[in-house]
């Protein structure tokens, strides 16, 4: 019997459990690397008590360790830092202090020994493996070093300049520090204080020259070129300083250099500026290139995927024991970069090539070697790149920007720089790296982003300067647009603001038409802005050019109607676009502003303010008829509404109608929007109708207000509207509103005529209403009380309540009371809702009258101390019994709720 696998098969598993032992095989290399690594240094000698070494492979038996407050390497460095602390303390002091007292030689030999012995300490230090310790000198050593140029400016040269002396000590610093880090490459300290002290000679040697701004930006353009060059190819552990010394510089230049461009009042005084601002750029444009690309994540396994040999690690799951990991001990110093790996560190496997190492010259971007190629194009992108493209293409935007910038007027200084963006965005071309290209895209749609900005504030006067007529509506149409917005700032800037916009608008169709553009996700919102901005532009094109008040009232219509027709049909804009699309949502949204402003603008002239209003009524309710989808039917239904409103007002103001007469005027909107909403049921602008047409009618209550009869009349109507609309089955809940309607009115009537007996008017309403209330239960057992006598008994209980509290007499509160005890037993007896709650209320309130003067009586006579006092312990007696008291409130609503 033959079990052998098919050669195929039988193939797989060779390959397989050869990748498994190539893979051990590389562990263990690495393990025997760092093991010789382990044997060059020096081992601190065992003591009987120290524990047993693991096994290879193994792992040293735990044993329990009492707690400590800090870890001996975090002890140690609090030590030696203090330590280092004090005696720089101490040697400023004696610098500063003590110095008089020695003589010149004294001086000399002092903090000469002293400073020599500082950074000589460090070899012997290194040699016995004493890191930390060796640091801690070295920086007191630096210190040293400071003091030592100070006290040479004292005692040698006492009249030389302090920033031209400060500029040479810190160059010779610099390279001091710099030599004595890459002598001692394992001290961590001296090349970052040598890179922060090259920082200050050029800057400070222009300052104490007594430069202008030009030098002073040559000399911090040159130290963010000195930046750059030690970020990419300086040492490891400086190169994240230097990225952020360059970041620093660079932008000192490139902002110093761009306002002396923008302060040029000729181009001649723009060139040495701008030359500046190109040398920024170029050296930012050399960063990018030379920062190389981020290599692509490689993408996780699905499902059912397993990793390859060649890319799995070796782990105790897999067959292969990891290394044991061995902690440094506290004199250890991290390995340097040359140093064997550590135990942690697997090799690569043989079918594997080991990637050459490169700089970086931020903490996440690798930088290239200098004699390397150019990074590819086709790996991914570092931020760091990016954002050095975006800083090169500002700086060439303000370079050619302000040499062009002075032979325009003031007023079109913003469209310069705006077109110099859109040449930048041409010039762009997908040969160039993806981090570039997105780089000089970003800076330049940062230009397009500011003078948007910068356009909108005419569209914002024009949009909103209007309201100002609502106060002073109807004295007078002004002669012209900028009159009627009143706006105090002047409108000679404003001439370029529409060719601003429209530049903005016509680059976004070009990006979203592009073919590379990311699909539909950015074609979208790019249409979308255009849109806006091409209506923006138009909006404020009027009051830019200076139009009359009728040819831009008249044009501001035209720009309702333009974009609430691409609301209604998105199709006319050429684009397979649905009615409920972000562009059609966009166009109604600027229809809306549009039909805002220019009724607000209307109120000037009492003629403009009606054909405003009429032609903007019949425009939104034919949008509310034509047009589909969710969103601009309703909102069209809804402006149709307040048109219609506001038109009506304005019919009725024109006919100098007092405000109560013209609430009668503005009832027939909520009376024509129910017959229409009652023929139109079930369509998706039925209920936003409904909704606007009740707001009509609380506007027409507001009217009425200030006189009584016809505010009875106005609440009277609003009921048989209301009662009208619960008639149909979906609506009934509207009934309730009608009661609330009818008995208002009542009470308003009522109190209008100063009837003091209000029960000789409300009674003949109670009695058939409570009749009709028990039929109804009769019928209808299950019918509420609340709809069979709430009505009835708020109809009497209500007036009456209000008459007594202001009645001196005894009779009518003594009757109500009677009335109201009587409510409450028969609704407690046959356990109905109404009845019960209404007479309760109103028995509480009348006693609450009757005994307010005894008990305002009784509580000036006690002291002053004891109502706090009762207050108090009534409160720890509800505290004391607070569950009982939530059991029995939650008792007391569960038995209401039962009623009926």
């Amino acid at each position: 019997m033959e079990n052998a696998p098919p050669p195929a098969e039988e193939l797989v598993i060779l390959d397989r459990e050869l990748g498994h032992i190539e893979a051990r095989r590389a562990q263990l290399l690495a393990r025997r690397a760092w093991l010789l690594s382990v044997m060059q240094q020096p081992v601190a000698p065992r003591t009987p008590f120290s524990p047993p070494a693991p096994a290879f492979g193994g792992h040293a038996p735990q044993t329990p360790r009492a707690p400590r407050d800090a870890s001996p390497r975090s002890a140690q460095n609090v030590l030696l830092t203090l330590g280092g602390i004090l005696l720089t303390i101490a040697a400023v002091a004696f610098t500063l202090v003590s110095w008089g007292h020695m003589g010149i030689g004294g001086r000399a030999a002092v903090l000469g020994a002293v400073t020599a012995l500082a950074l000589a300490a460090p070899v012997l230090l290194l040699r016995r493996g004493l890191v930390s310790t060796a640091e801690s000198v070295a920086a007191l050593g630096l210190a040293l070093t400071v003091l030592d140029a100070y006290a040479v400016h004292r005692m040698a040269a006492p009249d030389t300049d302090g920033l031209a002396y400060t500029a040479i000590s810190s160059a010779a610093l610099a390279a001091l520090w710099a030599a004595y880090g890459l002598g001692f490459g394992r001290l961590r300290l001296p090349l970052p204080a040598a890179l922060i002290s090259a920082q200050l000679p050029l800057v400070l040697g222009a300052m104490a020259a007594g430069a202008g701004p030009l030098t002073l930006t040559r000399a911090l353009l040159a130290t963010a070129a000195f930046d750059v060059a030690v970020a990419l190819w300086g040492p490891g552990r400086v190169r994240p300083l230097a990225c952020a010394g360059a970041w620093l510089t660079g932008a000192g230049a490139l902002l110093s250099a761009g306002a002396m461009s923008l302060a040029a009042a000729d181009s001649s005084d723009a060139l040495r500026p701008g030359v500046l601002l190109l040398a920024i750029a170029a050296l930012a444009l050399f960063t990018a290139w030379r920062t190389p690309a981020r290599a692509p994540q490689p993408a996780a396994p699905t499902a059912g995927e397993t990793p390859t040999p060649q890319t799995a690690t070796p782990s105790p799951e897999n067959g292969a024991p990891a290394p044991h990991p061995t902690a440094p001990t506290p004199h250890e110093a991290p390995a340097p970069d040359n140093q064997a790996p550590s135990p942690h560190a697997v090799a690569p496997t043989p079918h594997e090539a080991p990637a050459p190492r490169t700089g970086t010259p931020c903490p996440d971007s690798g930088a290239p070697s200098p004699h390397g190629p150019a990074p590819s194009q086709g790996a991914g992108w570092s931020p760091h790149a990016v954002a050095s493209s975006a800083v090169a293409g500002l700086a060439v935007l303000a370079a050619v920007g302000g040499v062009l910038r002075p032979a325009v007027p003031g007023a079109w200084a913003v469209p310069v720089y705006v077109l110099c963006a859109v040449a930048l965005l041409a010039v762009v071309r997908a040969g160039l790296p993806r981090a570039m290209a997105l780089g000089l895209a970003g800076s330049s749609g940062a230009v397009l982003a500011a003078g948007t900005l910068w356009a909108l504030s005419p569209v914002a006067v024009s949009l909103l300067g209007p309201a100002a007529w609502v106060e002073r509506s109807w004295s007078g149409g002004p002669a012209g647009l900028r009159e009627a917005l009143s706006s105090e700032a002047p409108w000679s800037w404003t001439a370029a603001a529409p060719l601003v916009l429209l530049t903005v608008a016509a680059v976004a169709v070009a990006a979203g038409r592009r073919p590379t553009a990311p699909g539909s996700a950015w074609r979208t919102p790019a249409a979308c802005a255009a849109l806006a901005l091409a209506w923006a532009a138009a909006y404020a094109t009027p009051a830019a050019l200076g139009f009359g008040y009728p040819a831009a009232v008249t044009l501001y219509l035209l720009l309702t109607a333009a974009p609430l027709a691409l609301a209604v049909r998105p199709a006319l804009t050429g684009a397979a676009t649905a009615p409920g699309a972000p562009l059609a949502l966009t166009a109604l949204a600027c229809a809306l502003a549009s039909a805002v402003s220019v009724s607000l603008l209307s109120l000037a002239a009492q003629a403009a303010t009606l054909a405003v209003l009429g032609v903007l009524l019949p425009l939104f309710g034919a949008a509310a008829v034509l047009a589909k989808g969710s969103v601009t039917p309703p909102v069209a239904a809804v402006a149709a509404v307040v048109y219609a409103t506001g038109l009506t007002g304005a019919v009725a103001a024109s006919c100098e109608f007092a405000p109560h007469q013209a609430a009668l005027a503005v009832l027939a909107v909520p009376t024509a929007i129910a017959a229409l909403a009652a023929r139109i049921r079930g369509h998706i602008t039925a209920l936003p109708l409904e909704v606007a047409g009740a707001g009509a009618g609380l506007l027409a209550i507001g009217l009425a207000a200030g006189h009584a009869p016809v505010l009875a009349v106005v609440l009277a109507l609003c009921g048989v509207i209301a009662a009208g609309t619960a008639v149909r089955a979906d609506r009934r809940p509207v009934g309730y509103a009608a009661a609330v309607f009818f008995v208002l009115a009542t009470w308003v009537r009522l109190g209008a005529s100063d009837v003091v007996t209000p029960e000789a008017y409300t009674l003949p309403v109670t009695v058939p209403a409570l009749v009709t209330g028990v039929l109804r239960r009769r019928r209808d057992p299950a019918a509420s009380s609340w709809t069979a006598y709430g009505p009835g008994l708020a109809a009497t209980l209500l007036p009456s309540l209000i008459a007594a509290w202001g009645d001196q007499h005894w009779l009518r509160p003594l009757l109500l009371g009677a009335a109201a005890l009587a409510v409450t037993l028969t609704g407690a007896r046959h356990r109905l809702q109404a009845p019960l709650v209404l007479g309760s209320a109103a028995l509480a309130l009348v006693t609450l009258h009757e005994l307010a003067p005894y008990v305002v009586q009784v509580v000036g006579a006690l002291p002053r101390w004891l109502p706090p006092a009762v207050a108090g312990l009534l409160l720890l007696a509800v505290g004391a019994t607070y569950e009982q008291r939530l059991r029995d409130a939650r008792r007391l609503r569960e038995t209401l709720g039962r009623m009926r």
